[in-house]
């Protein structure tokens, strides 16, 4: 997927939390709200890649950091819908 394709699946995918976009550009979002603060940027990286990055504000392994892994399963799977996930232990 490009930049632009992953940062309109996290404008789908982050408000159904209840996060509101609270600043924004063309490779980057921020969405905050009772979980807390969320911020995501994508760029292109080495040929048609993308590189994803999240960050929280919240400590540990929290329902914010949950959701946010499950916006990259979901990235992966419009990506590539043929991929079968693996557990990876």
């Amino acid at each position: 997927m490009t930049p632009a394709e992953v940062i309109a699946a996290a404008d789908e995918f982050f408000p159904k939390l209840e996060l509101s976009q609270s600043v924004s550009s063309a490779r980057s979002r921020t969405f905050s709200g009772a979980l807390g603060t969320l911020r995501i940027s994508a760029r292109p990286e080495g040929g048609h890649y993308t590189f994803i990055e999240v960050v929280t504000d919240q400590m540990g392994e929290s329902r914010l950091d949950k959701n946010a892994k499950k916006f990259f399963v979901q990235v992966h799977r419009r990506g590539d819908p043929t991929h079968a996930m693996q557990a990876s232990y």
